[in-house]
């Protein structure tokens, strides 16, 4: 018998660690947008195997059609300056390296023998009335519920740190927007009317 389950598996694991080491490999930042993705599409179909389909369409229909979309269009439309993006590389490479080897540290753990091969030899199966959606929303406010919150405020730093590092400053006759003036705005600064004779046809 041909084991389909075990290819389609190897398949897609090896696109996934190949596209994740293109999105960090490549200079292109469109290609790296492309590249990953590739990997969540293939991070969707492993969650499809493992019978996680609210978490495989998550990532299929918000990441990969909102989110990673959003990113391409505005990574093609922003006028990248590759030097400034080097200098500010080479400013927080330490915190990168220690950020790294934190990521490293936790994977270690992760997949360690007694958690890693614990489920190796059988995958889980579950019954056609089995609800994923209701089951994994239990266990993430129950007993998962803070470090849920914890990744909510890592998830805020990231954005925060993200404008800081991609805003350069205000550019020079560029129009804003003030609140305090259009407060103060009324009708008599902003319509008047004008009396005009008819025409005759």
């Amino acid at each position: 018998m041909f084991p389909t389950y075990a290819v389609v598996f190897y398949i897609f694991s090896a696109l996934l660690l190949m596209s994740a080491v293109g999105v960090i490999i490549v200079r292109n930042p469109v290609q790296a947008v492309l590249f990953l993705v590739l990997a969540f599409v293939s991070s969707a179909v492993l969650w499809m195997m493992l019978q996680a389909e609210f978490l495989s369409l998550v990532l299929i229909f918000v990441y990969v059609g909102a989110v990673m979309t959003l990113f391409l269009f505005v990574v093609m439309m922003l006028n990248i300056d590759l030097s400034k993006i080097r200098e500010k590389f080479v400013r927080y490479l330490p915190y990168g390296l220690g950020i790294m080897g934190l990521l490293v540290a936790t994977m270690i753990v992760a997949i360690s023998p007694e958690r890693f091969f614990a489920m190796a030899n059988r995958l889980p199966s579950f019954p056609a009335h089995y609800n994923n959606v209701q089951a994994m929303g239990m266990t993430l406010y129950t007993e998962y519920l803070y470090p849920f919150e914890i990744a909510a405020v890592i998830l805020l730093v990231a954005i925060v740190a993200a404008i800081a590092l991609a805003f350069h400053g205000r550019k020079k006759d560029t129009k804003s927007q003030r609140i305090a003036q259009q407060l103060k705005a009324n009708k008599r600064n902003r319509l008047r009317i004008i009396k005009m004779r008819s025409e005759r046809p």
